[in-house]
């Protein structure tokens, strides 16, 4: 964690303490409103990894790391919406210079003037190719099924990923609202974080021109840099198991175990940011899925001790501790590769 906050780190805090904590347990239930994304939007968040140049901070991964474990701690619905944004901000901050998605988009997603959505996760099915894309009169049609999109009427602009005929990931921009051949399903009902509003969306010949595509390379290259990211633990587990140990410090009956499992969560937080900043992103594979795996049984025995210290009450959907724990229960899934799976499985099934 950083020793003297960064701006945006005061930010993080403001914006849970003043917005998020507050609406937590009626967010949970009834949806991310839009106010709360406004509030995103104006807390300078949506730029933290951003180019400074396009009116980003270009902050340092610690404090992207800081920030995250805020938000999802306050409201992990809140933040996994808004988390969605910084993979089309880095993806536009390294197309080439000149791009025209680039020029066009990248400052207002860069200064929280629009925020984006992505539908790419399908891309990690391959070899099967849940949306298919081909060209056509100087753009490109999609067609298939996006299984996942979050954020649906909350975001201004998606970014959408298929698979070409000559085997090659093709991203491109488009508006997040449904427009011909873009039909959304109705939002899903999740055992947590419905509040997302997350639907399928279904691509029956969506045509986008050339100039909406941010990135275009052969399929190989961009899986072999997508592996190692979700190999790393996740900055949102260490925030919900931060947020389910403050409730434990709150009980006097729980601070003992509040103690032990506090102890536990900052051990594997470091372990887990300095195997995510070894420079070499491909190497420590197998360390880094130990760490993630140790970062959800941490995350486990917390969310299931605010439970057990809640009795009763916890059952209640007002009560902070049930919600920390299905969050928990989604973040064991969120963003998980068969790599991921096996081995957590494996280190379930170990004595």
């Amino acid at each position: 964690m950083t020793a003297t906050p960064h701006p945006l780190v005061t930010a993080a805090r403001r914006l849970a303490a003043d917005v998020l904590v507050p609406r937590a347990e009626r967010v949970d239930q009834d949806g991310v409103p839009v106010s709360s994304i406004e509030a995103v939007k104006a807390s300078g968040l949506l730029g933290v990894s951003a180019p400074v140049a396009y009116g980003g901070s270009a902050a340092p991964p610690a404090v992207v790391r800081e920030t995250a474990e805020i938000l999802a701690g306050a409201c992990c619905s809140t933040w996994f919406v808004q988390t969605q944004h910084h993979t089309p901000v880095a993806t536009l901050a390294k197309a080439d210079l000149g791009l025209p998605v680039r020029e066009r988009l990248l400052g207002p997603l860069a200064r929280g003037e629009l925020l984006s959505g992505v539908a790419y996760a399908q891309l990690r099915a391959h070899p099967r190719v849940p949306v298919r894309v081909t060209a056509e009169r100087g753009g490109w049609r999609f067609h298939g099924t996006v299984p996942w999109y979050s954020g649906w009427g909350l975001n201004d602009v998606m970014l959408l990923a298929g698979v070409t005929d000559a085997d090659e990931a093709l991203f491109a921009f488009t508006e997040a609202r449904e427009q011909p051949g873009l039909r959304p399903s109705a939002p899903m009902r999740l055992a947590a974080l419905s509040a997302s509003r997350t639907v399928s969306l279904e691509l029956d010949g969506l045509w986008l021109p050339d100039e909406a595509v941010a990135l275009r390379v052969p399929f190989a290259s961009w899986a072999a840099g997508d592996r190692p990211k979700n190999t790393n633990a996740s900055p949102a587990v260490f925030g919900v198991t931060s947020a389910a140990i403050g409730l434990l410090e709150r009980d006097p009956a729980a601070k003992g175990t509040a103690e032990v499992l506090r102890a536990r969560l900052e051990e594997v937080r470091r372990r887990a940011y300095a195997l995510a900043d070894h420079p070499v992103p491909t190497e420590r594979i197998d360390e880094r899925l130990v760490c993630k795996t140790r970062a959800y049984d941490v995350m486990r025995a917390a969310t299931t001790a605010a439970v057990v210290a809640g009795g009763g009450r916890a059952m209640d959907l007002r009560s902070p501790a049930q919600r920390l724990a299905r969050e928990g229960m989604f973040l064991l899934v969120q963003g998980q590769t068969a790599e991921v799976r096996t081995a957590h499985l494996g280190a379930l099934g170990t004595p």
